[in-house]
């Protein structure tokens, strides 16, 4: 019961940094690559803190490439796609390439993935599918879907790494600290460096402290107990929350098609769920 409460405060975290990041970038005031950096350096300065006053000298010397780099390149490639992508169409490629992701770690890795967790996977992304399907006849923009596929990747291989981890905080404080110089030069190379009104800033330092640092250590402690598979299955609940905290607390409309679809995912979660870890 608490490894599942606390994965689910995990969910809401992942939903509400999706909140922040859409309310700064959706209106085109603000610079993606600009939030991007300021919310990874945000997230390093508050773990690095924590890190230090649990005096946790050496967390400086966990710092990793693999993990500093995929986690810049979700940031980066999030942040990009993010402003440009329909958002059901970004939901789509986001969390269906965690899943392939995740899934072909586990099975190169020898994690034995039970038949009811790919028929679980399955329904929940048929819910996703029914839930976000792009309507109208607009295509999507390549290099914004492959930026959101980037993105996808590397939280993925992120997410895999974080089953070895034995210090979440020191391992989330050193991969953000390593991904902070990726995070500058790509904004230094972007089109409007330093391009974030106050509104921007607020909810890129509340992003990368609270949401994402936070967040994040939170996941890597969970992520070990519940093996690659199980916690690919558990992010597909992830837009589902977005929605329903929509609904609660700005009065967004709930359709038929946004219940069944609700139903889809949550049914093919706890599908996946059910029996003994494998």
């Amino acid at each position: 019961m608490r490894l599942t409460l606390l994965t689910l405060l995990v969910m809401v975290a992942f939903a509400a940094n999706s909140v922040l990041n859409r309310a700064a970038l959706l209106g085109g005031g603000n610079d993606a690559l600009s939030f991007a950096a300021l919310r990874v350096l945000a997230g390093a300065v508050v773990l690095g803190v924590i890190a230090t006053a649990l005096r946790r000298g050496d967390w400086l010397r966990r710092l990793r490439g693999p993990g500093a780099v995929m986690l810049a390149v979700y940031v980066i490639g999030f942040s990009l796609a993010y402003g440009r992508l329909d958002a059901g169409a970004g939901a789509l490629i986001l969390f269906g390439g965690v899943q392939v992701t995740m899934f072909a770690g586990a099975i190169l890795s020898g994690e034995t993935v039970p038949a009811r967790r790919w028929a679980g996977s399955a329904l929940a992304l048929a819910g996703l599918a029914l839930m976000f399907w792009p309507g109208g006849s607009g295509g999507v923009s390549l290099i914004h879907g492959l930026a959101m596929a980037a993105a996808a990747i590397g939280w993925g291989i992120y997410s895999l790494l974080g089953r070895g981890v034995s210090d979440p905080i020191s391992a989330t404080a050193a991969a953000f600290l390593g991904a902070v110089p990726l995070a500058l030069v790509a904004m230094a190379l972007g089109p409007a460096p330093l391009s974030l009104d106050a509104g921007g800033v607020a909810l890129a330092l509340v992003s990368g402290a609270v949401t994402s640092g936070l967040g994040y250590a939170l996941w890597y402690a969970v992520v070990p107990q519940l093996g690659a598979t199980r916690a690919a299955l558990w992010q597909l609940s992830v837009p589902v929350i977005a929605v329903l905290g929509g609904a609660l607390i700005l009065s967004e409309p709930v359709g038929p098609r946004l219940v069944v679809a609700s139903g889809l995912v949550v049914g093919g979660i706890a599908l996946g769920l059910m029996g003994r870890r494998g």
